[in-house]
């Protein structure tokens, strides 16, 4: 979101509030990345199978956004993924699989794992699945 204030004359304010999607700023973005570059030039070529540009102008690869490594974009999905109330928290795997329905980008896995490893909450809060091997004391 952009906000813009001028001040006009006779001392008034105008101010200016501009929303812009995530979908366009990933969009707008898309091509500043080098490998989806070489990509976009295979669709244009019509030599990518299951790689699309929709008709909103956005790269997709089996219906999934992709997603540039520029701007930190990965990390605010992450981010949200990780930290939005409906989640609270997931371990590296269901996090994986969360964003994985809608976004895709190189080394999707690998960074998920990294970011979940990287968070102290996340390292100390473990539940164990086994049962205990003999009759506690």
């Amino acid at each position: 979101m952009t906000t813009r204030l001028k001040v006009i004359e006779k001392g008034g304010f105008l101010a200016c509030v501009e929303a812009i999607s995530f979908l366009d700023k990933l969009k707008g973005k898309q091509f500043d990345d080098e490998k989806l570059s070489q990509i976009q030039d295979m669709v244009l070529r019509g030599v990518a199978k299951e790689v699309v540009i929709d008709e909103e102008g956005v790269l997709r690869i089996k219906g999934w956004v992709c997603v540039p490594r520029v701007d930190d974009l990965t990390h605010t999905i992450l981010a949200e993924a990780h930290s939005s109330r409906y989640s609270i928290h997931p371990g590296a795997t269901k996090m994986y699989r969360d964003p994985r329905k809608h976004y895709w980008w190189s080394r999707m896995k690998h960074d998920i794992v990294d970011f979940v490893a990287q968070r102290p909450n996340c390292q100390q809060v473990k539940y164990e699945h086994q049962r205990p091997r003999r009759t506690l004391q």
